[in-house]
């Protein structure tokens, strides 16, 4: 069965591969309550719990295991906002999860991916956004992952289960420089301080840019599922009195690169992840 004839007999469904809790919200929000409100299954698969996140107000840090268990509920309760059918956490230490046994991870998100058998996949970017180690190595399970998952001779976690599945389509966030400019203005600059050396948004340039989803119904959806993740509004508090016209610069597209599809190609940039599906 090819992915148009598969796809044509199942229900759309859409699964993003994230580091953190807040990531959902902050980097494919408007996409996730797009596609939920137009009746595709969304899912969402969080790599750690964030338990090295802020914990409240002026960025204190609190005791890893209760940071944890909060965040994943400001996680599961963003994810609701945003009409998301399942959220699974994985659990793996947020801040070193270049560090887990790569095997482990792919063949467990290879498992998720057989059982769900979503034809659209969401990750970061090979760049990680920022250069964070976390979003990185959730990048790279996650590509390996999904080549893993339809591979007849590959033994995924739980994979006796459920059959081998090839989404027809891998996307990686590509924000471009202004969506980066606008983002930092709102919050702050982002960096990441790996081995002693700092590291810095990284924007893809427009010609990289295979996808641009128009989200600008979603923002305030979007929004307030941000506003969930009350424990990180120290860093986001600025983005509480923001004129609605820059929340809608914020959130009003977002932009993907096509890493890999089954099913469409060429250089004319999508409005829509399940292009060559419908």
């Amino acid at each position: 069965m090819t992915p148009s004839e598969q796809s044509s007999r199942s229900p759309l469904k859409l699964l993003a591969v994230l580091a953190h809790p807040d990531d959902e919200s902050l980097g494919v929000g408007g996409t996730l309550a797009k596609y939920a409100a137009e009746g595709v299954e969304t899912y969402l698969i969080t790599a750690t719990r964030g338990e090295r996140g802020r914990f409240g107000a002026a960025g204190k840090r609190g005791d890893p295991p209760e940071v944890g268990r909060v965040r994943e509920a400001e996680l599961r309760a963003a994810a609701a906002v945003l009409g998301v059918s399942e959220v699974m956490v994985l659990g793996y230490p947020d801040g070193a999860l270049d560090q887990v046994d790569a095997g482990l991870a792919i063949r467990e998100i290879a498992g998720h991916l057989r059982r769900i058998r979503p034809q659209i996949v969401v990750t970061f970017g090979p760049e990680g956004g920022y250069g964070h180690p976390d979003h990185i190595a959730i990048s790279q399970f996650t590509t390996a992952a999904v080549v893993c998952a339809g591979d007849p001779g590959y033994q995924a976690m739980n994979g006796h289960a459920h059959p081998p599945h090839r989404a027809s389509k891998l996307y990686y966030m590509a924000w471009r420089t202004g969506k980066w400019d606008a983002y930092q203005a709102a919050l702050r600059k982002l960096t990441s301080k790996v081995d002693g050396i700092e590291r810095q948004a990284t924007p893809w340039p427009d010609w990289a840019v295979t996808t641009e989803i128009d989200t600008s119904a979603y923002w305030p959806v979007a929004w307030r599922a941000v506003s969930c993740h009350k424990t990180q509004m120290s860093i986001y508090e600025r983005l509480e009195h923001l004129p609605g016209t820059l929340h809608r610069e914020l959130w009003g597209s977002q932009e993907f690169y096509r890493a890999y599809s089954a099913v469409n190609g060429g250089r004319a940039v999508e409005a829509d992840l399940f292009e060559g599906l419908r």
